[in-house]
C-alpha cells in the first residue's frame, strides 16, 4: 500500500468520497450532510490522504482542526473525516494503517486528541476505533442528537511524534 497526500478536493479523492456518501445511504438511508470544504484539509489544519493497491486508489481518510466552542470540542481537536476502504480491499488492514497516519499527523501538527463521530450502522468502524484506544466521548457535531450517532476520542502523546514516513507495499 502507498499513502498519498491528495487534499480532499484530488480527483481520486472526489471519488472515494462519493462511494462513502454511497455507503451511508446504503446504511443510514441518506448521504452525510456535515458541511465539508477542501480546505479544511489544508496542512497545518488538516490532511487528507487516498491509500493505494498497485496504482488503484482503495482507501482514503483525513482529519481536519476543530477547537472548544462547540458541545464535545476542545482546543487541539483533531476530527477525523471520511474513512473508507472500498470494499474489495477491506480485511487487509487499511484502515488502520490509514488511521495510524492520520494520527501521527495530527500529533506532529500540534492536535492533542483525535475525535470522530461513526454511527451505529458501522459496527466495523466502532470494532477499528475502539480495539486502537477510542473511547467515548460527548457527543459533537451535527448529527450529536442522533440515537445512532456515537462519538469517540482518542488522547494523542505528542512526546512521540516521529517523522510520518512512507507506507511500502509490503505494509498491511
Amino acid at each position: 500500500m502507498e499513502l498519498r497526500t491528495t487534499g480532499y478536493d484530488h480527483p481520486d479523492a472526489e471519488l472515494l468520497t462519493a462511494e462513502v456518501q454511497q455507503e451511508y445511504i446504503r446504511r443510514y438511508g441518506e448521504i452525510d450532510e456535515t458541511v465539508m470544504h477542501a480546505e479544511h484539509f489544508v496542512p497545518p489544519q488538516g490532511i487528507f490522504v487516498v491509500a493505494y493497491l498497485d496504482g488503484a486508489p482503495v482507501a482514503c481518510g483525513g482529519w481536519r482542526a476543530k477547537e472548544s466552542g462547540g458541545p464535545g470540542l476542545q482546543d487541539g481537536d483533531a476530527e477525523l473525516k471520511r474513512m473508507f476502504v472500498v470494499p474489495s480491499a477491506r480485511g487487509k488492514g487499511l484502515a488502520r494503517a490509514v488511521l495510524r497516519h492520520l494520527e501521527a499527523a495530527a500529533a506532529e501538527a500540534g492536535r492533542a486528541r483525535v475525535i470522530l463521530e461513526t454511527g451505529s450502522e458501522q459496527p466495523e468502524a466502532v470494532a477499528l476505533y475502539t480495539s486502537e484506544g477510542y473511547q467515548p466521548i460527548t457527543k459533537f457535531g451535527f448529527y450529536r442528537e442522533s440515537p445512532l450517532s456515537i462519538c469517540l476520542g482518542k488522547e494523542l502523546d505528542r512526546s512521540e511524534r516521529s517523522p510520518l514516513r512512507k507506507i511500502s507495499s509490503h505494509s498491511s
